[in-house]
């Protein structure tokens, strides 16, 4: 019972940080090996433009035990109303998709796909070494409580 009562507590700390309280950084600034992704918005509303959305994709290489390979992102913008509900890695021969609980669980277990740990200040995505050079694409969906949909992805290559 403690352990699903600090789950519970986690996932709410993590559900109002990353769905409501701003954009506050908390120190999250890192120098990203790829260029300042542009904003893209794939399914786009009247109230959501692609200004309002903006994730940093971050692939300097980090000490990891073990073999395995990674990228953190970080949420610089979002739309008012807005929370990050699904991220998704998609190449021609893998397909991840984990829901926000999916990835605190990750960032609890060490588990392999997107990871959110601590108090949502740590985000990224782990894969098996192997998966290195694949080239796909990254997406991130956000939703509001009316259940609409904002999307924004990128072409990266994996390190």
């Amino acid at each position: 019972m403690m352990i699903k009562t600090k789950v519970f507590i986690g996932i709410t700390v993590l559900a109002f940080v990353l769905g409501g309280c701003g954009n506050a950084n908390n120190g999250a600034n890192k120098i990203s090996s790829e260029p300042t992704p542009t904003p893209t918005a794939l399914e786009q509303h009247d109230d959501v433009s692609n200004e309002e959305l903006l994730i940093i994709i971050d692939q300097t290489e980090k000490p990891i035990e073990g073999e395995k390979g990674s990228f953190d992102f970080v949420v610089k913008k979002r739309p008012e109303g807005y929370a990050l509900t699904t991220m998704e890695w998609s190449s021609a021969n893998h397909h991840v998709e984990n829901s926000l609980q999916e990835a605190i669980q990750h960032g609890a277990d060490g588990e392999d796909g997107f990871y959110i740990s601590g108090n949502g200040q740590f985000m990224g995505f782990f894969y098996d070494s192997s998966l290195a050079g694949e080239k796909g694409e990254v997406t991130f969906t956000f939703s509001n409580e009316q259940g609409d949909e904002v999307k924004w992805s990128k072409e990266i290559t994996l390190l």
